[in-house]
Order: C-alpha cells, then structure tokens, then sequence
C-alpha cells in the first residue's frame, strides 16, 4: 500500500474502498467485509449512502484492530449548518458505532458551508474526528472556504477519471496542499471504458486490466482512489496495482483520452443544486 500525508500530518491509504450505490444493508456488510479481507484498510461511505450502519457493522466483525483503519464519511447539505453539522456528526458516528472518525467531509458546496465547516472544526479539536475535507468543491469554492475558516481541508473528494481528468483542478488544489481524491474513477463504466482498445494495449505490456491501468494512473499522479465494487474478485483485482508502474509515455497517452467533461452533471447548474437539495433547500431558505 501507498500512503499520502495529509496537510495535518495524518497518513492515509491511497487505495480504499467506497461504497456508492450499495444501498442494501446486508450487501453492503459482506462487500466492506470482503474489501477488508482483500486488504482494503480505507473505507469511504457518507451518510447519504444510508449505509452507515452496514460499514460499522462490517467493521465489528472484520476483528481488525481500529486504529489500523481509516474510516471516512460525509456531512449531507440537508444537516448543512453549524447546529445540524453537529448533530449529523454524532449520528454518523452512532451509525458507524465508533469514538471516532478519521475523515469526515462536507459532501457538497451548499448551504450554510462556513456554519457546518465551524461544528467539523470544532469536532476535529476535540478528537472525534482526525482530519476534515470537502467533496465536490470547486478551486473558487475551496479557496474561499480557506479564506474564511481556522482550519484548513486535508482533502478535496472529486470526479477523476480518463475522460474527466480535472488536471487545472489538481493542479490549483495540489498548490494549496489539500489532498486530492478521485470518486468515480471508473467513470460507471461509460463509453466503454472498460474495453477501451487505448487502455487496453497499455495494459498488455503489463499483464493488467483496463480497471488497473486506469488505478495505477490515478495513484501516479498523486490522488487518493476510492473504487467500488460488491464482487470480491474484482476488489482483488482492484487492490493488484501496487507491483507495476506506468511509463511517462503511457501516461502521456492516456492524458490524450481526456474529453473534460463530467459523466454526471454540473454541481454548479442551478438546476442541479436544487436537485440535490431536495427538500433541505426550502428549510435553507427560512433559516
């Protein structure tokens, strides 16, 4: 395993597992189970995934010992103020039934940010939580959130992937020494990514999959990569990316393959706030 230090000094996994999308409780269990007896030491989950409970859970019955984990999750725009953050902040940690978290990130640049940022740093000065970030914040976002709080972000959770490659993005977060993590690295499979010939034929000279070469190239340019699956197998192969290194001329192909464009939505379309808000918009308004 690779690890990153944080600009807290707390060292992090650089490979761990996520688990978007796993809704169901009892498969959420044996996924993070399986991942942790693959050797997945980084387990990402949030408390919109409403699978808190099943990450804890999992966590009880792997035997591991907790300080040998990292366990991060995520603050909801619907609890997005410093009362609410405070509150959510205990009821993922109830959830998860742990004392404390490593990680815990605003999930979304919305809503009372400064507020909820105040209840994370307040968390953080008392030892519930090792490290706070943000997800999905853009380099305006983030250097405002800078600006204005006491505590700086050890991380910036955001779509990477070979057809989103967010290279000005990194860059402007690398110079402020906020970590960068990749969601959705695998881009949900879209545009055949996992057959993509490109991809492939660099993966040959190595004896790799698609879904390796395109890890392999997230850990070398620095980023933290979360990637998701509920077959054992493939969290095996997924964790196989550490005895090969990509050559320069591999990843300058690859850097070719970059359509800049996200392959879910803009977080700064007003439609697509809204959306995520849902109904915590309305309640925004009135406070």
């Amino acid at each position: 395993m690779n690890y990153v230090e944080l600009n807290n000094g707390l060292k992090m996994p650089q490979l761990g597992f996520g688990v978007f999308q796993v809704p169901d409780l009892a498969e959420c269990e044996q996924a993070v189970l399986d991942a942790l007896a693959s050797g997945y030491r980084l387990i990402d989950t949030a408390a919109a995934y409403q699978n808190e409970e099943a990450v804890g859970a999992a966590i009880k019955k792997s035997g591991l010992k907790r300080a040998d984990l990292f366990i991060t999750s995520k603050l909801w725009v619907s609890d997005a103020s410093y009362d609410r953050a405070k509150k959510g902040i205990e009821t993922s940690l109830r959830k998860l039934g742990l004392d404390y978290l490593d990680l815990y990130l605003l999930h979304q640049p919305y809503g009372d940010v400064i507020g909820a940022w105040k209840a994370l740093e307040e968390a953080y000065h008392a030892g519930k939580i090792r490290a706070i970030g943000v997800s999905n914040f853009y380099a305006d976002q983030l250097k405002n959130l800078i600006l204005t709080c006491d505590v700086k972000p050890v991380i910036n959770q955001i779509e990477v992937n070979p057809w989103y490659q967010q290279e000005q993005e990194l860059k402007l977060n690398q110079a402020e020494s906020v970590q960068v993590e990749a969601w959705a690295p695998f881009a949900e499979g879209k545009h055949g990514i996992f057959q993509n010939e490109i991809l492939s034929q660099i993966g040959k000279k190595y004896g790799k999959s698609n879904g390796q070469v395109i890890l392999r190239w997230l850990i070398q340019r620095g980023i933290v990569v979360i990637p998701k699956s509920v077959h054992k197998n493939r969290m095996e192969e997924n964790f196989d990316v550490f005895d090969f290194e990509l050559s320069a001329d591999d990843m300058q192909i690859i850097a070719k393959l970059d359509r800049n464009e996200s392959q879910f939505f803009d977080h700064r379309d007003p439609a697509t706030i809204e959306q995520i808000f849902g109904s915590s918009l309305a309640q925004l308004k009135t406070n």
